[in-house]
């Protein structure tokens, strides 16, 4: 007969089944945190991450040994409490991303404290002035009226020479906010995401979207499956040992019935087969007595470990005796 899992294997599953859903417990805990405003509704939002993350973890368990109907209705709401969590430990890792992005892009001087306003007029104007004044001087006929114009006009070409120098240094701080806000973009980005990205060619927000979710789906699946292995229905002990002893005295007292001196081997092999199953056969009808058993092949066959033609065998037994008992 095959036995389920070991305690030893049992206390193990279970101790990285708890770790697991105590780990997603905080990071339900931290999402809810994050996308809640009022202290309320951090609240509910953390209430509800949690019992989405506890009931994708316990669901599969729990409805192991229902039946097909609730089985179902369970694995529709494992499926809607899983692909929750998962959301919820996205976001948890994206907010993470952000602020790690931030921390690191902290020591970065800001670019914006780079920028310097441009003061006086712009060249364009200048230059129209300085037109103005040369169309000017070559009218004026008068010595004094000239110098008065060739002296604006000199101040206009140095309102020029300046104009130009304060474009080519505005042009210089443009360059230099353009390349620190480059180095914060990149101190704000993970290494190894940008790498991922770089070699997928996607985006680096997608490829966050996407390891937060691949992150998020294992863990849901380690804590499952642990909590299947932890809380397994037969996990210490087979079908058979979990039988009273009254119901498992008369089959012992079967077994020990001593064969006749006089029988041949074959005779001997024959009777031990059909005392084995006279003793299958009594375990089955004692255990769906005692409500421990339907009277199913598929239920028969896990109970003896045998095979599916022997289980039916027994099954089509059983049917017989009852129904000769009925008669």
């Amino acid at each position: 007969m095959t036995r389920a899992c070991s305690p030893s294997l049992r206390r193990a599953a279970a101790l990285l089944a708890l770790a697991a859903t105590i780990t997603a417990a905080c990071l339900s805990i931290a999402a809810g945190w994050q996308r809640g405003g009022w202290p309320a509704e951090r609240a509910l939002w953390i209430v509800l991450g949690v019992v989405l993350v506890v009931a994708a973890h316990l669901l599969p368990a729990l409805c192991r040994g229902a039946r097909w109907p609730l089985r179902c209705v369970g694995a529709a709401l494992w499926i809607g409490c899983t692909l929750s969590a998962c959301y919820g430990h996205a976001t948890f890792f994206l907010f993470a991303q952000q602020h790690a992005g931030e921390l690191r892009a902290a020591p970065l001087p800001d670019a914006s404290t780079l920028t310097t306003p441009t003061a006086g007029r712009s060249l364009t104007r200048v230059t129209a002035e300085r037109a103005a004044v040369v169309a000017q001087l070559v009218t004026v006929k008068t010595a004094a009226r000239q110098r008065v114009l060739s002296a604006r006009l000199e101040a206009l070409d140095a309102e020029a020479g300046e104009v130009r120098r304060q474009q080519v240094t505005d042009d210089r701080t443009a360059a230099l906010e353009d390349r620190k806000q480059a180095e914060r973009e990149a101190a704000r980005a993970d290494p190894a995401t940008t790498r991922v990205a770089a070699l997928l060619g996607v985006p680096v927000a997608r490829v966050d979207l996407l390891s937060g979710l691949l992150f998020a789906a294992v863990l849901e699946g380690v804590a499952c499956f642990c909590w299947l292995l932890a809380i397994s229905p037969r996990a210490t002990v087979t079908a058979r040992d979990s039988l009273p002893e009254a119901v498992t005295a008369p089959v012992t007292v079967s077994v020990l019935a001593p064969v006749t001196h006089g029988t041949a081997p074959a005779t001997a092999t024959a009777e031990h087969v059909k005392d084995g199953r006279a003793e299958d056969a009594a375990s089955v009808q004692a255990a769906i007595a005692a409500g421990l058993l339907r009277g199913t092949v598929t239920d028969i066959r896990r109970f003896l470990g045998c095979s599916q033609s022997r289980a039916a065998a027994l099954r089509r037994q059983i049917s017989e005796a009852e129904t000769c008992g009925k008669v």
